[in-house]
């Protein structure tokens, strides 16, 4: 069950989800909106030609930071990773997922390719896979409202929230925006 804005604010009150920081004005009828971090990583294409999921992927991609005035230009079919700026958190009975906003898919720009998931018992700044779908550059800025995360509660507290010894959770507790650790299932 999705918790509505209520829900969402008692949850946070007693501890069982988290969101840092936190602004009733960004509570939505059933989940809360999230903004874009400054850090972003787009891809090294001077260094690589093909990207093996086996391989480590250190070089791979660039950090850069969004200028204040001038934001980021995404060019059509780019793709770059961000984070958001909340640090967000749930305990072993909620998940959090991750959605668009309405106003900027209808402008081509998506969010996330497929990991809009927060597991069970993870707190950390969800990463964004930003792409431009759309035939024209589109500029975005540190700080806009980028996302919004709904939070639902699982039928009963999970046996191995994520993190848990053997469950290869290669991205528990992230603060800063990571490139693929995908070679590590390997």
């Amino acid at each position: 069950m999705i918790l509505a804005d209520k829900s969402i604010k008692e949850k946070l009150k007693s501890g069982e989800i988290s969101i840092e920081p936190f602004s009733e004005e960004f509570v939505q009828p059933a989940s809360y909106d999230l903004h874009l971090d400054k850090n972003i990583l787009v891809f090294n294409m001077n260094d690589h030609k093909v990207i093996d999921v086996k391989k480590p992927v250190e070089n791979l991609m660039l950090k850069i930071e969004i200028d204040d005035k001038e934001g980021y230009t995404l060019k059509p079919g780019e793709f770059v990773l961000a984070n958001v700026t909340e640090i967000t958190g749930v305990d072993s009975k909620h998940v959090g997922r991750l959605e668009g906003k309405s106003s900027l898919a209808r402008m081509g720009l998506i969010i996330h390719a497929t990991a809009g998931f927060l597991d069970p018992g993870n707190k950390l700044r969800l990463t964004l896979e930003i792409a431009n779908l759309s035939p024209l550059p589109i500029r975005i800025y540190a700080g806009m409202k980028i996302a919004q995360l709904a939070f639902e509660q699982l039928d009963r507290n999970c046996e191995r929230p994520y993190g848990s010894s053997g469950l290869n959770s290669k991205y528990k507790g992230d603060m800063t925006v990571q490139a693929s650790k995908m070679y590590k299932n390997f």
